[in-house]
């Protein structure tokens, strides 16, 4: 799988992230999905301290780190074979700091360091000078190597790489055949300079698929008939004629808009099966 830089380290094309994954599933499925990460060749993983998906979790928020962490041992892969992000939140700030965070996000996962940490937006409250230092400092204590945003504006991206010593080198945000404007906006071109995009909601809560077309079950079963929805929907259809056409799947044609994208780094989607994980593989192998 080709690989491309992100900062000082070299990640796959497809990254995997973790969201409302692995603790809905039999641990030894989760297993079975990072196994086919591996032998397709994807080494840019995700995880981050969500909040708890079902009301049975022994904790409220962070369960997704111990079961990702559960997982991750029992698959057997190497630590030093993968790229592994996790995400600052800023919940608890001030009483927590971000290195506080961060450390307690390693301790839930058992992992002993993370490469790269994303910052979601900061209160509004804090200075910029004041978030920069926080993550910077992350990167000067050696905890992470680099670091990114996600979903910032434009204006905090140009402000945070005026004041910052240690550029962030990503910018997570959505990006998918129906929502290109985040990525595209002139203002985020200029804010991000030489940052690269990590592309996340790329097939649009699912909508892209076409499998609601066919009765299939998912996220958005029950919003079919969302307004919000009606161009995602309209726009599977054009991909199903399209893959069609081309012999491939409307999934293939909907990540490989995202991984030629000039500025995109790595394509962020989620797997609960190997066939879910070899299917996104063959879109960037075609």
């Amino acid at each position: 799988m080709e690989h491309r830089a992100l900062g000082p380290l070299s990640v796959s094309i497809l990254a995997l992230g973790s969201w409302q994954t692995y603790e809905r599933i039999p641990r030894a499925d989760g297993v079975a999905v990072l196994n086919a990460a591996r032998d397709v060749g994807i080494t840019f993983l995700e995880t981050a301290r969500y909040n708890a998906s079902g009301p049975d979790a022994p904790l409220a928020t962070g369960y997704s780190e111990v079961v990702f962490g559960e997982i991750f041992r029992a698959s057997g892969w190497p630590r030093d074979e993968v790229v592994l992000a996790n995400k600052l939140w800023w919940e608890f700030w001030p009483e927590q700091s971000v290195a506080e965070e961060l450390d307690a996000s390693l301790q839930r996962t058992g992992i002993d360091h993370f490469d790269f940490i994303y910052s979601d937006p900061p209160p509004p409250d804090v200075p910029m000078q004041e978030v920069v230092d926080a993550v910077v400092g992350l990167v000067q204590a050696g905890k992470v190597r680099a670091w990114g945003v996600v979903n910032w504006t434009p204006e905090k991206i140009a402000e945070a790489r005026a004041l910052s010593p240690i550029q962030p080198v990503a910018a997570q945000l959505p990006y998918s055949l129906v929502f290109r404007s985040m990525v595209e906006d002139p203002a985020m071109v200029d804010a991000m300079g030489p940052m690269g995009v990590v592309a996340s909601a790329v097939l649009a809560g699912g909508a892209l698929t076409g499998k609601y077309a066919d009765g299939c079950a998912g996220r958005l079963s029950g919003q079919l008939e969302d307004a919000r929805f009606a161009a995602a929907f309209a726009e599977a259809e054009r991909l199903r004629a399209r893959a069609a056409d081309l012999g491939t799947s409307p999934v293939a044609l909907a990540i490989q808009f995202a991984a030629r994208a000039p500025r995109v780094t790595s394509v962020l989607l989620g797997a609960t099966s190997p066939a879910q994980v070899r299917e996104n593989a063959r879109a960037v192998e075609q």
